[in-house]
Parts: structure tokens; C-alpha cells; sequence
């Protein structure tokens, strides 16, 4: 009896220190999200099944992901684009969710191969698909704006995209857009078209649960203490909008006050994650991974663009919604 009770108490602490995810934080009150741009569909887990990728995920025990580039875009190890017809994701993200413990997912509004997309524990009710409308106000990669509950309180996700390129979408002329900073104002107009379609739609959001994030392409003068760029550069646009006229919080500057934390294989921030105060006051974590997995490599071959496992960093929060 006394060797069947200490066998057990010694498996209950095995379980404990091997699934770091399953951590005393991580209580049924904890609501943990993990934001991710994954690029090309993680393309860089196309050849083991991305069985590297779950592993890392369940690793995590996230509640919520929302994943950008969620598209299968080029054929494993090339950069030659796959037909539409062999991409396993995005039809297949319910098949690869389940692995990593995900019933539900989502695919946010979207008109190319850029797509966001949200998997959760809970169910996801879609509230609006954004791709702006032509010819002055198109999302480039789209937005999604959906709701998930959990312990009796809703929760809304903006996720979205933004243009990557230092030229504005569809510019005539590529090198007078760049000259004029096309792309940081074309950015700007697709924050303030979003926010004005989701959050800009409630008078009290900020008393509600609202978070926002995404791939923004753009960075932000909270870290220009680091960049040391002039006050006014066009590359702050976006984010100034956000600061100025919505009621959201940063939650990685709000947290870590005088430390840069990279969002890249470089030394840029451009992935963030928002929140009304009222759901900020209820993060108890917040960091940027950087580990064994998730920092940036650069393919060795002649893939220039290509990264593994991603270039860019996850980002997880934790909530709590007791």
C-alpha cells in the first residue's frame, strides 16, 4: 500500500515538472492566449508534420492562439508557391488544432494569401470579417473580430495584418509612394479603418474585455528610447493612432517600462498585443518567447525571406477571469 501511494505521489510530481504549461498559474480561472506569425503557414514545420511546431504548443497549454500567415503558401524547404489545391492549411486547421488540444477555429476576413487565424478551447462566434472596400480603404490582409466566453465574461479578438511594404497598397508608382512614406500612412489608414469597424463600434468599450493584435509592420514611439528616431518619423503613425484615439493598452511596454523586447529575428517590435484597461488589469503574464524553438534562424540556403521555425516571436498572455 505504502509503495502504490508513493508511486503515485511520485508520478503526480513528474506530471507537475515536465508540463510547464500546466503550471500553479495556469488555474481553470486563467485564460492564456498565444499570438503567433507563423509565417507561410509555418512552413518551416512542413517537413516533420509539424510535429515540432505541437510539440512546442502543448509545451505552452495556450486556451486561445491566433495565428498570422495561417495560410500553406510554398512547397516545403523551396520557395516555389504551392497550387491552391495542396495547401494544407488553412482548410486543415481543425484537424491541426486537435493536436495541440483546440476544438474550435476561426478565419478572419481576408482577400490574399495573409489570413489570420484564431483556434480556442471555447467556441468562437464570428462578429465581422474586414477587407475594406476599394478604391481608398482596402485591409490588405484582412481582420477578423470575433468573441469567445469563458467563466461567464466575453471576450472580444481583433486580429489583423497590416501592409508590409514601404509603398502604399497598389501604388502607381512604387518609388514616389516609398519617397512620400506610403506604406507607414497606408498602415495608418488600415488601423483607423478597423478600429472604427470593432472597437469604435461600442460607446463603452472601454469598460469591456477587448483585446488586439497582430503583425502591425509598423513601429512604436513607446520604444523610441531604443529606435532614437525622429519624434515625428512616419513609422509611429500606427501606433500613435492607436495611443491617441482608442482606449487600448500595450501590454509588453506597460509591462517591461525601458526594455526592448524584439518581435523579429532583428531589433524590431512590430507584433503587439492590445487590450482595454479593463482586460489589462487582468493580465498576470506577459512576455515575448525567446527560446530554443522560437528564436529566429535564418534558412541556410538561398531562401533569403525564409526563417525557421518563423521570423517572427510569439508573444503569450495570461488572464485572470475568476
Amino acid at each position: 500500500m505504502k509503495t502504490s501511494l508513493f508511486t503515485l505521489w511520485a508520478a503526480l510530481l513528474f506530471t507537475a515538472i515536465l508540463l510547464p504549461g500546466r503550471s500553479s498559474a495556469q488555474t481553470d480561472d486563467n485564460l492564456r492566449l498565444l499570438y503567433w506569425n507563423i509565417q507561410n503557414g509555418m512552413w518551416s514545420g512542413q517537413g516533420d508534420n509539424y510535429d515540432k511546431f505541437v510539440e512546442w504548443v502543448n509545451s505552452q497549454a495556450p486556451d486561445v492562439c491566433v495565428w498570422c500567415e495561417a495560410q500553406s503558401n510554398y512547397k516545403t524547404g523551396s520557395a516555389e508557391k504551392m497550387a491552391p489545391e495542396d495547401r494544407y492549411l488553412t482548410d486543415n486547421w481543425g484537424e491541426l488544432a486537435a493536436r495541440y488540444g483546440h476544438k474550435y477555429w476561426y478565419k478572419g476576413g481576408h482577400r490574399d494569401n495573409f489570413p489570420q487565424v484564431i483556434t480556442s478551447k471555447y467556441p468562437i462566434e464570428n462578429v465581422a470579417r474586414i477587407i475594406g472596400s476599394r478604391p481608398d480603404s482596402v485591409v490588405s490582409h484582412g481582420c477578423g473580430w470575433a468573441r469567445i466566453a469563458k467563466n461567464g465574461k466575453t471576450i472580444n479578438i481583433v486580429t489583423l495584418h497590416t501592409w508590409p511594404q514601404a509603398y502604399a497598397f497598389e501604388a502607381k508608382d512604387r518609388d514616389a509612394s516609398k519617397a512620400e512614406h506610403g506604406g507607414d500612412k497606408y498602415r495608418r489608414m488600415e488601423l483607423e479603418y478597423i478600429c472604427n469597424h470593432t472597437i469604435g463600434t461600442v460607446p463603452d468599450a472601454k469598460e469591456q474585455l477587448w483585446m488586439m493584435m497582430g503583425d502591425f509592420n509598423s513601429r512604436s514611439s513607446r520604444d523610441n528610447w531604443f529606435y532614437k528616431y525622429p519624434a515625428d518619423d512616419t513609422r509611429f503613425l500606427v501606433h500613435d493612432y492607436i495611443l491617441q484615439n482608442t482606449p487600448y493598452v500595450d501590454v509588453i511596454a506597460e509591462k517591461y517600462p525601458g526594455e526592448f523586447k524584439t518581435t523579429t529575428g532583428g531589433k524590431s517590435r512590430i507584433d503587439f498585443v492590445y487590450c482595454t484597461p479593463a482586460l489589462y488589469e487582468l493580465v498576470t503574464h506577459a512576455d515575448v518567447v525567446t527560446d530554443g524553438y522560437t528564436t529566429p534562424v535564418r534558412d541556410p540556403g538561398n531562401l533569403s525571406n525564409f526563417w525557421h521555425p518563423s521570423d517572427h516571436r510569439p508573444i503569450v498572455v495570461d488572464f485572470n477571469l475568476k
